[in-house]
């Protein structure tokens, strides 16, 4: 089951590897990304040069859709001046289109505390400002009484081309392993390829679903140590040094600086342990898109060019 498909933030991490699972899915495809950032976009997609803010043109570009992809995702600083008005343009287009609206949900909207298991029915408590606003989000979606919605909701995101996850800015940052958390602490994480299929598979059976639908996708949740073991085989530094992360200084700095503050803000997630149920997910679809956690990881690395040419031949 295909048809056609709008992709927004078609040039992100999610987006850019979503346009290509659809494409790849026999959909017809149309990456939408401003004009800055049209190269970046996936081969054999239609592009088309909008700024996502401007919710008349998103209405326009979606007027023949049958699905839309909400995969904007504002740097960390400027979701609270972006995240609603974004949302409200993807909600608009799909009312006026009358497309499915397929968005990836966060754990963020968890917490503090954690679950320490997430299903589809436990209750959203956000306790930080992004976490209120991506709750907002989804009842702005489940309030639009007229529009079809489907929310994969998953962990931290790692995998394809690009940079802006806690993975790459982060963690393997530079080569070296920084850690923000305790590495005993259960992380749930997606890759974005397995991700992308997923929702290939939840479009593909849009119709049997009801107007609002909320699925949870089980990546990887595993330990820090899990995650840095895989790194250092994926690099052939078997007991690789891991830094912790500077917490106490990012607090103190976070006035002056902004980002720091946004990080901040969510260190409990690194703290608490958490994974998500996807028994109701599997019901849905059957087996769920999942790559070895040693190959994603490897894949991962390679994407970020820190697997040498030797390692990749072995």
């Amino acid at each position: 089951m295909s048809g056609r498909v709008i992709v927004l933030g078609a040039a992100g991490r999610l987006g850019r590897i979503a346009a290509e699972a659809f494409r790849d899915a026999g959909w017809t495809v149309a990456s939408v990304v401003r004009a800055s950032a049209a190269s970046r976009v996936a081969s054999r997609t239609e592009l088309i040069e909008l700024d996502a803010r401007d919710a008349g043109g998103v209405v326009e570009a979606a007027r023949d859709a049958d699905l839309i992809v909400h995969a904007l995702n504002p740097p960390y600083t400027d979701w609270p001046k972006f995240a609603l008005p974004y949302a409200d343009a993807a909600i608009a287009a799909a009312r006026a289109s009358g497309a499915t609206l397929l968005f990836p949900g966060s754990v963020y909207n968890y917490g503090p505390p954690m679950p320490p298991v997430i299903e589809e029915t436990t209750p959203m408590r956000p306790g930080s400002r992004k976490g209120r606003l991506r709750a907002e989000i989804e009842r702005r979606m489940q309030d639009a009484a007229d529009v079809r919605v489907i929310i994969l909701r998953a962990g931290d995101f790692f995998g394809g081309a690009g940079l802006g996850s806690w993975f790459d800015r982060v963690i393997v940052k530079n080569g070296r392993v920084t850690y923000p958390g305790p590495l005993d602490v259960v992380h749930e994480w997606a890759y974005l390829p397995d991700l992308a299929a997923a929702l290939v598979r939840l479009a593909a059976i849009r119709s049997t679903l009801s107007r609002f639908e909320s699925f949870g996708f089980p990546g990887h949740a595993v330990t820090g140590r899990q995650l840095v073991a895989a790194i250092g085989r994926a690099l052939g530094r078997s007991g690789m040094g891991v830094s912790t992360m500077p917490w106490f200084g990012l607090r103190l700095l976070s006035p002056l600086v902004p980002i720091f503050r946004e990080l901040s803000e969510m260190a409990y997630l690194w703290n608490e342990p958490h994974r998500i149920d996807g028994k109701k997910l599997i019901a849905a679809i059957g087996e769920v898109p999942r790559t070895p956690f040693d190959a994603a990881v490897a894949a991962a690395l390679d994407d970020l060019g820190l697997i040498s040419a030797r390692r990749r031949r072995g």
